[in-house]
């Protein structure tokens, strides 16, 4: 079972309310995405601290409804 772009993005912009999102469906499956998220939170952390924020903010739904996600993670 996939999931939906638009329940990524509400999941996303729950936790950074500040966030520009952008998500691309890579395959047309719901399971394969590509995400370019531009947010204050990210300033002065590392890539990985950043990708953790956006893993935390899928609740637990990352390798199980959703199988990948490619991200790009911006300061803004």
């Amino acid at each position: 079972m996939g999931l939906k772009l638009e329940e990524i993005k509400s999941l996303i912009q729950e936790a950074m309310p500040d966030a520009e999102i952008i998500i691309q469906d890579l395959a047309g499956d719901e399971n394969h995405y590509s995400a370019t998220i531009k947010s204050k939170i990210f300033a002065g952390k590392s890539k990985i601290e950043q990708h953790k924020l956006v893993y935390k903010a899928l609740k637990g739904k990352m390798g199980n409804e959703l199988h990948a996600l490619a991200l790009n993670t911006l300061e803004s």
